[in-house]
């Protein structure tokens, strides 16, 4: 009678460990997925959302209607756009030579290249 209960109770034993080691790793799996858990996204993201949108909008819309400065050292202003269209219908209605050549102007006084850095003396010199 012992030579065949002890094979019925070795494989119990090992069914019990197997069973009892995968109930281990299924609580670790539960514990880190309980304690490692982030806040859901969206709770107030919306909200930053909408109000980084509100304030781009209200950006947008003080530069395109009230003028100012780009660049005060080079004189450049930001018109608004119905002010800057009446001021082109003007001076190309006008004389569109005279326009043109102040429009390359202002395009050259806004975007001046800086002047060449000077090279360095070599050491072999």
């Amino acid at each position: 009678m012992n030579s065949e209960s002890a094979p019925d109770r070795t494989g119990l034993a090992y069914v019990i460990a197997v069973l009892g080691a995968f109930l281990i790793v299924a609580g670790l799996v539960w514990a880190m997925r309980h304690y490692s858990q982030l806040p859901p996204l969206g709770e107030d993201r919306a909200k930053v959302r909408a109000k980084a949108l509100a304030e781009l909008r209200e950006d947008e819309a003080d530069k395109l209607q009230n003028p100012s400065w780009v660049d005060p050292t080079k004189g450049l202003v930001r018109l608004p756009i119905a002010v800057a269209m009446k001021m082109v219908e003007r001076d190309w209605g006008q004389n569109p030579a005279a326009a043109r050549s102040n429009l390359v102007e202002r395009v050259e006084k806004a975007n001046v290249v800086p002047p060449k850095a000077p090279e360095k003396p070599s050491p072999f010199e």
